[in-house]
């Protein structure tokens, strides 16, 4: 735990509910690293009192703050300025106050950019999506500079469709939108470069969903990035796997768009292998908490 003093500044995370993300012992972590007397602290905050607690950060003095569901696209509203990744995407996850006002960040974009990269994953030729929620706007923003083919299935084809028009205008290459079915799914696989899976399915406490349709084989040359990281190898990931393709989970996407974070709010370089390092630990700790020992 990091020493509070008088002369500790503050670092919040607005979300609802906040217990269960280890964004604050991750933050910590790296904050102790740089021998800064801050202190990052969970911030639960119901839906309807979200503007009263933006209203709060500079009056109490916040260095900033970092916004998780559900309130990344509520937070756009109470922002004073916006950069363009969080007016496209449209959700703001990181909070800049300053003299002038607020600046709503999104990290999000960064965040992926650079986990692809380091998972040594590229996204060229056609890029398959699975989910069009809010974490599918951030990927396919990110995805629209080098992917030639951006193809987006979600359950709701007409979701799908809304977020390809939404993004279209930002995108050197094509992008589309369609069912998640077996048909389209078998298709849109056969040659593609990379899968993206955008969706909670598969994340704990409901570890057995996938979002995969039954009957489509996972094609064994096409790498995987799964966005969820609790657990660390999701069925889906398995599922690549077994079929010989690589699969990674999103705690990179996790750590580097908190890194970005720290960066906006200290203008320092944090270390991100003690924040990944945190975030397994605090993965660690949960399961060992919320996991009944079935020896």
């Amino acid at each position: 735990m990091p020493r509070i003093s008088g002369r500790t500044r503050l670092v919040g995370l607005f979300g609802w509910p906040t217990e269960h993300s280890v964004s604050p012992a991750m933050q910590n972590a790296a904050l102790a690293a740089l021998g800064l007397d801050w202190c990052y602290v969970p911030l639960p905050v119901p839906p309807d009192r979200l503007a009263e607690a933006i209203a709060a950060l500079r009056a109490l003095g916040f260095v900033g703050a970092n916004v998780t569901v559900p309130h990344k696209q509520a937070a756009l509203a109470w922002m004073d300025r916006l950069t363009k990744e969080a007016r496209v995407v449209g959700a703001v996850n990181t909070i800049l106050p300053d003299a002038k006002g607020l600046t709503g960040h999104n990290t999000d974009v960064a965040g992926f950019t650079r986990a692809l990269a380091d998972a040594e994953m590229e996204a060229h030729g056609r890029v398959v999506v699975l989910g069009a929620g809010g974490a599918a706007r951030a990927v396919v923003y990110a995805l629209c500079s080098t992917a030639a083919e951006i193809m987006i299935l979600n359950r709701h084809a007409a979701r799908a469709g809304a977020l390809a028009v939404d993004m279209a205008p930002h995108c050197a290459g094509q992008v589309r939108g369609a069912a998640l079915d077996a048909t389209t799914l078998a298709q849109a696989v056969a040659g593609a470069s990379l899968v993206v899976n955008t969706t909670s399915a598969g994340m704990w406490p409901n570890v057995d969903a996938m979002p995969w349709c039954p009957g489509v084989a996972y094609p064994g040359n096409v790498p995987l990035f799964d966005l969820v990281y609790n657990p660390q190898e999701t069925m889906l990931m398995r599922l690549a796997r077994r079929a010989g393709a690589r699969a990674e989970n999103g705690l990179g996407m996790l750590v580097h768009q908190g890194a970005e974070s720290l960066r906006l709010w200290s203008g320092r370089e944090p270390d991100v292998a003690i924040m990944r390092r945190a975030c397994l630990e605090a993965l660690e700790g949960e399961r060992h908490a919320t996991i009944p020992d079935r020896r």
